[in-house]
Formats: structure tokens, C-alpha cells, sequence
């Protein structure tokens, strides 16, 4: 083992030990229960099966066969989880003939931050977070179920579910992926064409041509945002089955996964003889093995809050200080947009996780010894990849070296020495910022400071022509508790064509940027938030500030004793807490811990 994962390791076990042991005394109490349907009384029982057939019912009355729950953010809107729509009759037909009973236990919420992107209502993304894990615990809050199946995949929903599924981690758990949609037109096409509108070299017809090439079927977006950093992330976790993360939506092999995830958790629950909870599979090492993950793949930023998040429910204490050692010490090992040309069609048809994962244990770079739902035990199993052979379902040896090495590297030959992912900090406070994907000449930016409140202000200041120069946007109260910290991704095109015309430009933010930030240097989630008097609001335009994301250094230079006399401004951006729903979260606002401590609303560790 690495040695520096070796020590980031111990001193998260020391670090989590008396949470992760209350954790684990809450969940074995549980355990200890017994299947909770025996304790039901005859009434509760009796509305829990009503629905169900006949067979089903004498099956449910006893502790005969196992309930499976399926968890789904099923919608037909968005195309990351339209394919679940057949899912569950896959599942209960699955689960049925594996001798189980399958129930739908409840659907969780699921938007698009691609939808909202700009729009009023992004600031409900993401709190959705914390709803869907609220759903997710309503759903299961029946006591029918000795086991559970996860049904999502993108920006919030999968956290969502993981707080929701730890919650419960008495339980067996195995995710379902749905899988990307076919590649359509590159991701290069994609970002000219947004320049070019930025530009307004091209109208909107055009620019909604070009975006309908890329978002054009039914499956998760191809580039590597958040959504496919979560698939990527609870694969090496050890909850996916080997191989399945990026297999196509409507393929015979997509719908054999499924059925086959259905079956396989049916395998651990309390009834048989090899039980595994979800809540002793995720552990202190399956945590950092989704770190590691996310370091050397250049994945979303969003995840330094959601793993925040999620490892805090299992009991398991990380910070943003873990991130960044273990990003100068992992290697980034694969270029996939916005870090690198390809998709994650690409990635994998160069041989996808199973490749990828196989570099990483043959180095030392990834824990081998965590509980997984593969039939065996360890990450040795996700070394492989699925395939139908006469129409069944077997799982052979992954490549034994990369099919494309543009795509996936060796530890020997990395894209980058670090992981590209390191931690902000200065007299303007801490944050982090992604660098996989900024080119070496503009990772250290010294400009003047223009200020602003509201995203959409700076639009109409790029739009007046009032931005063609070296400066630094700094966009205030976008943290949590100011309008629920929107991602800025709206924001990059400007900021990308300004650099494109040779200007030094960066963004400094208490909000978030989009899983698919790229090209423009930044500082992001920058702590404390102005709405608690961060740093961040005593800025003035014209301010000159230094930001070096190689060193992780974000000051402003002015004279240390005028910077603390200044008092924080107040925010100026109004109407950000009503319409769109807004005002149901008000308490979501108030309430929410700083983006270091995941930005949550739960109250996951006494």
C-alpha cells in the first residue's frame, strides 16, 4: 500500500473511532432484531401485503423468504433514469424465481442540474440531496424488507440514496446503474458551439441543434460530471456489480445486470448464511477507496461535499485535508471530458473500471480487503468485466492492459503526477479546486477582483463588454445557508472565451461550479460562506487577489490590518428565497452545516 494512503487511512480509522463504533452498535442492535416483519402486528402486516398476490402473501405472513425493497428515482423527464421505467418488473420477476419477494417501497425525487443550470431552480439542488435520503428512509420506514435495491444515478441522487441506504445499515443493499446514453457529438463540438452563442456568432436555433446532438437519448450524459463520478465512485465501493457502471441503457446486457443485481442481494440478507449490510460494506477503507477513485479519474468537485456526507452517516469522519494529501500522492490516470476528449463511452471500451481498478491494487493505490456485493469478497473481483455468452450472464478477466492509452494510463506513465484536486487556503479562507483539466499556463492567476453577487449580473457585465481584461470574478453568497449554492457552470463559457482571447481570468466562489468544471482556474466552496461573514464579502472590486491552485494559495494582497477592519457586505442579490418552490426550503438554509462539513441538513452523527 502507498504509503500516504496508509497514513490518510489510520488517521481516518483513529479519527472515526468512536463514531463509527456508535455507528455500528446502532446498526448490530438492529441486526440483532431479527427480520422486522415478525415484529409487525397483524394489522400492520396485513396493509404491508395487501397489494401483493396471494403467493406472496403467505410467503410475506412468515420469515420464510426474504422482502426486498426497491428504492427508485424513476421519471420520464430526465434521461439518466427514464430506463429504469421497466426496472422493477425486471427485478420482481428476477428476485421471484431466486425465491424472494420483491416490493416497490418508494420513489425518491430526481432533477437535472443540466435542466435547472442558470435557472431559479438550481438553488433547490442541493438540498434535493438531503430529500431523496429523507424519501429514501420514508420508503424503507415499513419494517417489511431483510434487503434493499438502490435505483439512481445522477448529481444528487446518488448521495442521496447512499444517506438514505446507510441510514438503514442493517440492511443488504446492492446499486443499480442505468448506464450512459451512446456517445452523440464530441464534447469539443459541444463546447465551441456554447462559445460561439457566448460569442452570439450563433443563434439559438443553433446552439440548441448542437446541444439536442449531444443530449439525445435516453441514459446519463456522457462527459464525467458528477453523474458519472457516481457511478464510477460506488463501483469501487464494492455496491455495483463488477463491470457495471457504464453498460448502455435497453441492452441485453444492461437488463441481465439488472436481474442479476436483483438476485445478488438476495445472497446476504439475514436469512441465509453470508450476511453483509450495507452498513459494515461501506466502511473507513470503501471511503477512501471512492476518494482515491475520484482523485485519479479528475472527477466531479461536488464530491467533496457528498462523501463528506455520506461517510459522516456511516460514522466515518473525512475532511477536505484528506482530499488534498491524497491527491498529491495518487497519479490521474484518465482523461475523460472535461479533463480529455473522450466520454465515458470511451473509457470504457478502453476497458472501463475494471482496468482502471486493476492499476490501481497492482500499485498500491486502492484497498484490496473491504466487504463488496461481488460473490467474492475484496476488489480483486472488480478486476473483470461482464458479458453474454448464449445469452447468459458471465464475468471474464478485464484487459490486461489498457485498449486505449490516451483514455487510461498507468501509474507509470500518469496524465498528471497528483491527482489534480487540492485544497484552497489563505486569508480569504478554504476551498478547493479542480486542476485536472486547466492547463499549466493558467493555474496561477494575480488580477484585480471584480465583485458580484449574483451570477446573472456578471452575464450582463460579459454581455455589456465590460469584462475584456485580466481579472478575478468573485461571486458572492452562493454558499448553502445564503440561496442554497447553485452550481455556476452557466458561467463558463464567458469565462472560458476570455481566456481563450488571452486574458488571465479565474472565479473565487462560495457556490459550486458544475461536475463538468474545466478549463478556468478557481477556488470553489470557499469556507466560512459570506452569509456567515467568510472572508469572501469584505472584498471590493479592484482588489488585487493571488490564486495559485498549484500551491493552494487564495489571498487577497492588501494590508492585513485594513482587511480585518473591513465589515462584511451585506448581499445585495435579492429574490433568491421565493418562487420555484424556493420558499419550502427556508429551513434547509438556516440549518445547513458549511460545504467542508458536506452542506448537510442531517443529523447523521450524535
Amino acid at each position: 500500500m502507498h504509503p500516504v494512503i496508509e497514513k490518510v487511512t489510520k488517521e481516518v480509522i483513529e479519527r472515526s473511532r468512536d463514531t463509527r463504533s456508535a455507528y455500528l452498535a446502532r446498526i448490530d442492535a438492529a441486526i440483532e432484531q431479527g427480520p422486522h416483519r415478525s415484529g409487525l402486528g397483524c394489522g400492520n402486516l396485513a396493509h404491508g401485503f395487501a397489494a401483493c398476490a396471494t403467493g406472496e402473501k403467505a410467503d410475506l405472513a412468515g420469515n420464510k423468504k426474504a422482502n426486498v425493497a426497491i428504492i427508485s428515482s424513476y421519471n420520464d423527464m430526465l434521461s439518466a433514469h427514464e430506463p429504469y421505467k421497466d426496472a422493477p418488473a425486471l427485478i420482481k420477476e428476477a428476485v421471484k424465481e431466486a425465491g424472494g419477494v420483491a416490493q416497490f417501497a418508494g420513489g425518491v425525487p430526481a432533477m437535472c442540474d443540466g435542466v435547472t443550470q442558470g435557472q431559479p431552480g438550481m438553488e433547490l439542488s442541493l438540498f434535493s440531496r438531503d430529500v431523496i435520503a429523507m424519501a429514501t428512509a420514508v420508503g424503507l420506514s415499513h419494517n417489511m424488507f431483510d434487503a434493499a435495491l438502490y435505483l439512481g444515478v445522477c448529481d444528487k441522487i446518488v448521495p442521496g440514496l447512499l444517506i438514505g441506504a446507510l441510514s438503514f445499515g442493517h440492511l443488504p443493499a446492492v446499486f443499480v446503474p442505468a448506464g450512459p446514453m451512446p456517445s452523440g457529438i464530441t464534447n469539443k463540438e459541444k463546447a465551441r458551439a456554447r462559445q460561439k452563442y457566448a460569442e452570439g456568432k450563433i443563434g439559438r436555433k443553433e446552439l440548441l441543434e448542437s446541444e439536442s446532438k449531444s443530449y439525445h437519448s435516453s441514459g446519463t450524459c456522457t462527459f464525467y460530471g458528477t453523474a458519472n463520478s457516481n457511478q464510477m465512485m460506488v463501483e469501487i465501493m464494492g455496491l455495483h456489480l463488477p463491470g457495471s457502471s457504464f453498460i448502455n441503457p435497453y441492452t441485453p446486457l444492461r437488463d441481465e445486470l439488472t436481474k442479476a443485481a436483483a438476485r445478488q442481494v438476495l445472497k446476504f440478507t439475514a436469512l441465509g448464511e453470508d450476511f453483509r449490510p450495507i452498513g459494515h460494506v461501506i466502511n473507513e477503507k470503501a471511503i477512501l477507496n471512492a476518494v482515491i477513485g475520484l482523485l485519479v479519474t479528475g472527477g466531479s468537485t461536488n464530491h467533496t461535499m457528498h462523501l463528506i456526507a455520506i461517510a459522516r452517516t456511516a460514522g466515518v469522519i473525512i475532511n477536505w485535508d484528506d482530499f488534498d494529501k491524497l491527491s498529491r500522492a495518487v497519479p490521474l490516470l484518465t482523461k475523460i471530458y472535461p479533463n480529455g476528449p473522450a466520454d465515458v463511452n470511451h473509457f470504457q471500451a478502453a476497458g472501463g473500471m475494471g482496468v482502471l481498478i486493476a492499476e490501481l491494487l497492482k500499485n498500491g493505490l486502492l484497498h484490496e480487503d473491504i466487504l463488496t456485493i461481488a460473490d467474492q469478497p475484496g476488489m480483486n473481483s472488480y478486476c473483470q468485466e461482464p458479458k453474454l455468452m448464449d445469452g447468459n450472464l458471465i464475468w471474464e478477466p478485464c484487459p490486461p492492459a489498457s485498449l486505449d492509452p490516451e483514455v487510461i494510463s498507468t501509474a507509470e506513465k500518469p496524465f498528471a503526477a497528483g491527482g489534480g484536486l487540492h485544497v484552497m487556503h489563505g486569508n480569504l479562507g478554504r476551498g478547493v479546486s479542480k486542476i485536472s483539466a486547466v492547463a499549466a499556463e493558467h493555474q496561477i492567476v494575480q488580477a484585480p477582483a471584480i465583485v458580484f453577487d449574483d451570477q446573472n449580473d456578471m452575464m450582463a457585465a460579459f454581455k455589456r463588454g465590460e469584462l475584456e481584461k485580466d481579472f478575478i470574478a468573485v461571486i458572492r453568497f452562493q454558499g448553502p445557508k445564503s440561496n442554497g449554492m447553485p452550481e455556476l457552470h452557466k458561467l463558463t463559457p464567458p469565462l472560458g472565451l476570455l481566456q481563450d482571447k488571452g486574458f488571465q481570468v479565474a472565479l473565487v466562489t462560495d457556490g459550486r461550479m458544475s461536475g463538468a468544471s474545466g478549463k478556468v482556474p478557481s477556488a470553489i466552496h470557499m469556507c466560512p460562506e459570506c452569509a456567515d461573514g467568510g472572508p469572501l464579502a469584505k472584498v471590493h472590486t479592484g482588489d488585487m487577489i493571488y490564486l495559485n491552485t498549484l500551491t493552494g494559495e487564495v489571498n487577497v494582497l492588501i494590508d492585513e490590518a485594513e482587511f480585518n477592519a473591513r465589515v462584511p457586505a451585506e448581499n445585495s442579490a435579492k429574490g433568491h428565497h421565493f418562487g420555484m418552490g424556493r420558499e419550502l426550503f427556508g429551513g434547509f438554509r438556516i440549518h445547513a452545516s458549511s460545504a467542508e462539513t458536506g452542506a448537510s441538513n442531517l443529523f447523521v452523527v450524535d
